[in-house]
C-alpha cells in the first residue's frame, strides 16, 4: 500500500447538472489510484450522508472529482477546510469565482485580459439594445454551468427570446457573449505549468455538451499546429486568465483565437474532466505524463 497519501476520500457525483460526467471522471480517478497503491475510498456526495462518512473516517486528503454547482463552486472546499481535510484543486475564493463566468469576465477585464464583450439578461432586458451593442451572432449562457450545458448560439435576433429562456431553467443568472468566429483552443494547467495546448475541432454549430462527450467526429488537435511562439504566448495569457482569478493547483482555461490571431479567454475549468479521453489528460500524455502519474501528481498537491 502507498502510505504517501495515506486514506484518500474521491468525492463525485453530487446533484449538478453535470453529474454523469462527474461519476465518469470519479470513477477513472478512483481506478488510478488503486493501480498506484493507494488507501482510497469513493463517495458520492448525492448520498446525504457524505459529510457523516468524511466525519466518521479518518480521511487524510481528498480529491475532489466534483463538476459544477455544489462541487466546483467553493461550497465543497469551504466544507473540507471546516473538516481540516486538504483537498485537491482551487481554494473557496478561487473556485467560486471561476464557477460564475460573468464575474471571471469582469475580473479578466479588469486585468486587461482580452475576453469577448458580454451583458447579463433578465426579464427586464431590451433584447434589441443587447443587439445592438454587441452584434450577432451571441452565445447564451447559465452563467453557473458548465459543459456548455445551457447553451445556444443565436445568429438571428427573433432567437433571442427562446435561448434566455431556455438558459434560464438552470436557476442562475444568464449571460449574452459575443460569438468569436475562429479557432478553439484550452491549456491545460498543473500546478505553475502549463501543458500543451489543444485546438477543439467540431462539425457541430459549437463545442457544445454532445460535442464534448457523445459525438465521435469531436477531434482533439495535440500539438495544435500553433507556432512555437505562439503557443508560448498563448500558455502564458492561460496562466494570467488562471491565476487573476485566484484558482490553484490545476485546472484548465478556454479560449478562442480569431481570424486574425487575436485570443480571447472564454472560462476557466477548476476541475476539468478526467478521464482518459478528457482533455487535460491527452495534453498531459503529449507532455510525457501518464493518467495514472497525472492523478497522483495532482493529488501531491494536497501534501
Amino acid at each position: 500500500m502507498n502510505a504517501q497519501f495515506g486514506k484518500v476520500a474521491v468525492l463525485m457525483g453530487g446533484i449538478s447538472a453535470e453529474r454523469e460526467i462527474s461519476l465518469k471522471t470519479g470513477q477513472a480517478i478512483f481506478d488510478a489510484l488503486k493501480r498506484k497503491q493507494v488507501d482510497v475510498v469513493a463517495i458520492d456526495t448525492a448520498n446525504q450522508n457524505f459529510i457523516t462518512s468524511l466525519l466518521q473516517t479518518s480521511f487524510d486528503r481528498v480529491f475532489i472529482a466534483l463538476h459544477g454547482r455544489g462541487g466546483e463552486d467553493g461550497t465543497i472546499q469551504g466544507l473540507l477546510e471546516h473538516l481540516n481535510l486538504p483537498y485537491t484543486g482551487s481554494g473557496i475564493l478561487g473556485s467560486a469565482l471561476a464557477m460564475d463566468k460573468h464575474r471571471t469576465k469582469q475580473l479578466w477585464q479588469g486585468s486587461d485580459l482580452p475576453t469577448p464583450k458580454a451583458m447579463l439578461l433578465t426579464k427586464a432586458t431590451d433584447f434589441n439594445q443587447v443587439i445592438d451593442e454587441l452584434g450577432l451572432p451571441l452565445m447564451i449562457k447559465p452563467v453557473l454551468e458548465g459543459s456548455s450545458v445551457g447553451m445556444t448560439k443565436v445568429t438571428q435576433s427573433e432567437q433571442l427570446q427562446q435561448a434566455w429562456q431556455f438558459a434560464s431553467q438552470y436557476h442562475c443568472d444568464v449571460m449574452a457573449e459575443q460569438y468569436v468566429t475562429g479557432s478553439e483552443y484550452t491549456v491545460g494547467i498543473l500546478g505553475d505549468r502549463t501543458l500543451p495546448i489543444i485546438r477543439l475541432e467540431t462539425p457541430r454549430e459549437f463545442y457544445d455538451f454532445d460535442a464534448k462527450y457523445y459525438d465521435a467526429q469531436t477531434q482533439y488537435h495535440c500539438p495544435c499546429n500553433l507556432s512555437t511562439p505562439q503557443e508560448n504566448e498563448f500558455q502564458i495569457l492561460a496562466m494570467q486568465a488562471f491565476l487573476a482569478v485566484g484558482a490553484t493547483g490545476w485546472g484548465r482555461v478556454d479560449f478562442m483565437c480569431d481570424e486574425a490571431g487575436q485570443p480571447w479567454l472564454l472560462e476557466v475549468n477548476t476541475i476539468p474532466g478526467m478521464t482518459d479521453h478528457s482533455l487535460v489528460p491527452i495534453a498531459a500524455k503529449v507532455a510525457g505524463i501518464e493518467f495514472d502519474d497525472l492523478v497522483s501528481h495532482i493529488l501531491a498537491t494536497t501534501l
